[in-house]
């Protein structure tokens, strides 16, 4: 027995700092609990019974959504009340919408509107300018939501959102969004950004006759020379990471939570979630 005297206290001492792991990774994802602010990504919204897709919810599922979130005490905000530095809610979530599908204005909607809640829509310029309403908002429907009061309509590019043979879908090897083409110089993509953003905000302005003061990066994709522009043309921009926010920190690069068919909003504020976003902030 004596020549194991050692495992005892070994054991012990592993056991203890086991303990202590594990009380540090509790505090940690209870420190990403108490974020201040959630901030929701919805894309496109369909009749219920419609196959989906990653970018998609069914109408139910989003008026599920909001009732869920209306009802366990959550208050939206928008864009420009964060802007404008106005108190946050105690629990505050901020609804987002991408790219300006018409399905915003059919189902969201009437559904804010019952529920007096609020959301912002990130709309692509061309997509809008050229839309019947079939399938992209027109600039009547994106009039009539921002004189409501209660969507925001910012800006999501007027067409760098890969409208071309990509077929506005995002390309892993390259470019995307706001990324430079290649052999474009620094000077010459930097043109072609802010003339494109220019254009989506001077449409967006003249069509709801409010400013814009929100960016939503096409495909969340940054790019750390822009950002100075970025930052002195908009208050408030979003990503696509993953994650919540205090905006008392900044209102840049914000990051939000992606709503899906496999995961609702109440599934964005689970413990599970927040384990979630915990192992993706340490393994990065």
């Amino acid at each position: 027995m004596r020549k194991h005297s050692w495992l005892v206290p070994t054991l012990a001492l592993l056991a203890a700092l086991v303990l202590a792991a594990a009380g540090l990774c509790l505090i940690q994802v209870c420190s990403i609990a108490r974020q201040p602010l959630t901030i929701l990504m919805y894309h496109h919204i369909v009749p219920d019974g419609t196959q989906l897709n990653a970018m998609t919810v069914t109408a139910q599922q989003f008026a599920g959504d909001m009732r869920w979130l209306k009802e366990a005490g959550y208050t939206t905000v928008l864009p420009r009340e964060l802007a404008a530095g106005d108190p946050l809610p105690e629990k505050a979530v901020l609804v987002t919408f991408d790219d300006g599908y018409a399905s915003n204005y059919q189902y969201a909607f009437p559904v804010l509107q019952q529920l007096e809640m609020k959301a912002a829509i990130a709309v692509v310029g061309r997509c809008v300018e050229e839309s019947d309403g079939s399938f992209y908002l027109t600039w009547d429907m994106c009039r009539e939501m921002s004189l409501s009061g209660l969507v925001e309509i910012g800006a999501h590019s007027y067409d760098l959102h890969n409208l071309d043979q990509r077929h506005g879908l995002f390309v892993p090897e390259g470019p995307n969004g706001i990324q430079r083409l290649e052999g474009e110089t620094e000077a010459d993509c930097l043109r072609r950004v802010s003339e494109d953003l220019e254009r989506n905000v001077r449409d967006i302005e003249a069509a709801v006759g409010a400013p814009v003061c929100y960016l939503a990066y096409p495909f969340g994709v940054t790019e750390p020379w822009a950002e100075s522009y970025i930052r002195d043309r908009f208050s408030l921009t979003v990503t696509t990471r993953e994650g919540r926010c205090d905006p008392a920190e900044g209102l840049y690069q914000l990051p939000r939570l992606g709503v899906t068919a496999q995961r609702t909003a109440q599934d964005c504020f689970s413990l599970k979630s927040n384990i979630s976003l915990f192992i993706k902030e340490f393994s990065s």
